[in-house]
């Protein structure tokens, strides 16, 4: 008897462990698969604005950054940065994300964070794998801080469109409507983002969109507005919006922040 009551305690501690190990690993989040001429590329949401990429056996993260639970994710073959702020730039993140053999590209101004990462700047593209990246310009039109600096100058950080087996996903980072934006041309998928007084307001964010119609949009780095409001100015349009749960997959303890500041948005 004793002998079984020690067994029983012994399997009980296990199977503590392993789901003690399995609340640690990154929750499940809907994965968005999308064809194109050289296979499928699956696109899951992490947190805010933090993204995976798989295509062809490659895994590439764009932006990762607390508070996303990225516990038991494999280390990336790219990562892409977008921004110095925090929400899109974290050193411990990237760090477990990558191993000797990743890339990790950005705009010239990560580098005094990232001093390994490849810099790009707008309007440059380069080739990775079957990858083509393009930067393209991110910054505020009108919204800026109290001493009238925007939150996100013309030139510091990028947004990219990255192309791969004919099909084009743009991820727009941390803009307004900009006139660059709506000049983009067969764009098959758009990351928006919308919320004030960092980016844009929904409303503003669907204008944005109808001018450069992209066949599937998804609002990503949206806390606490209203997507349905961007959903609805788009009905009619012929886009197809997606609309996805981007805060739910935070490190355990952690919580939404709800009153973010200039340099963490």
């Amino acid at each position: 008897m004793r002998m079984q009551v020690c067994r029983y305690i012994k399997t009980a501690a296990i199977l503590a462990g392993i789901s003690a190990a399995s609340a640690l690993m990154a929750a499940p989040v809907p994965v968005q698969t999308f064809t194109t001429s050289d296979g499928a590329v699956e696109i899951t949401p992490i947190f805010h604005a933090s993204v995976m990429i798989k295509a062809g056996g490659d895994t590439i993260y764009v932006d990762p950054a607390p508070p996303a639970n990225i516990s038991g994710l494999k280390p990336g073959g790219l990562i892409l940065i977008t921004d110095i702020h925090p929400d899109h730039l974290n050193l411990a993140d990237i760090t477990a994300l990558s191993d000797d053999k990743t890339d990790i590209i950005g705009p010239a101004a990560v580098q005094t964070t990232v001093t390994t990462a490849k810099t790009i700047a707008n309007g440059e593209s380069t080739q990775w794998h079957k990858w083509k990246i393009t930067a393209v310009p991110m910054y505020n039109l009108h919204n800026t801080m109290p001493n009238g600096t925007p939150f996100h100058p013309k030139g510091r950080g990028n947004g990219y469109v990255l192309s791969y087996g004919g099909k084009s996903f743009y991820f727009a980072g941390d803009t307004e409507g900009i006139p660059e934006m709506h000049e983009l041309k067969n764009i098959d998928v758009a990351f928006i983002p919308m919320n004030l007084p960092y980016t844009m307001t929904p409303e503003a964010a669907a204008d944005a969109v109808k001018a450069f119609k992209p066949k599937v949009v998804i609002p990503y780095h949206y806390r606490g507005q209203d997507v349905q409001k961007f959903a609805d100015a788009l009905k009619g349009t012929g886009i197809e919006v997606r609309i996805l749960d981007w805060y739910s997959n935070m490190m355990p303890g952690t919580q939404t922040p709800q009153g973010p500041s200039p340099a963490a948005h």
